[in-house]
């Protein structure tokens, strides 16, 4: 049986934070996002478009309510920005507000390029352009097409075959 279940984007992640003041204060400031509502258990709904919130967040009881990384928990969220160009002005604006940057480059399923940071708790957040898109066929790129990439300009100056950074 097929099931009924469509998803058309990601609709929003609920992180549990350590301080809640100072992570609205990146997911605002850094990130850009304004807030939508504070809910009378003190979360915090914030969005970036039209959606009333894309991101929420809720303040941990104790530092051990804190997922680890590399445990069962939350990893990391995923936002897409319209261009590879932007990647290159979104790294070099978290490096000069200090926010940690993990990871930037491409790395190989979905060929997007991207740039992986931490939010004040050390959650990763990554930003990317570009993600393959699936046909009606139903096949994804080739595994010998993925083409990892150390950093940005090494993902910008050697685009996948049939893709074209801007």
């Amino acid at each position: 049986m097929t099931t009924p279940v469509k998803v058309k984007k990601l609709g929003h992640v609920v992180l549990t934070v350590s301080d809640i003041e100072r992570t609205v204060k990146f997911w605002t400031e850094i990130m850009g996002f304004q807030v939508s509502d504070r809910n009378e258990q003190g979360m915090v709904f914030l969005r970036y478009g039209s959606d009333h919130h894309t991101v929420a967040l809720v303040q941990a009881k104790t530092p051990d309510e804190l997922p680890k990384e590399g445990r069962p928990g939350f990893h990391h969220c995923a936002l897409e920005v319209s261009t590879v160009s932007e990647l290159f002005k979104i790294r070099d604006f978290l490096r000069a507000k200090g926010v940690p940057i993990v990871y930037e480059g491409r790395r190989g399923p979905g060929g997007n390029p991207g740039v992986e940071f931490k939010d004040p708790d050390g959650f990763n957040v990554e930003l990317y352009a570009s993600m393959d898109q699936i046909g009606p066929d139903g096949k994804s790129r080739p595994s010998e097409q993925w083409s990892r990439a150390k950093t940005l300009e090494e993902a910008a100056s050697n685009p996948l075959p049939g893709v074209k950074y801007t």
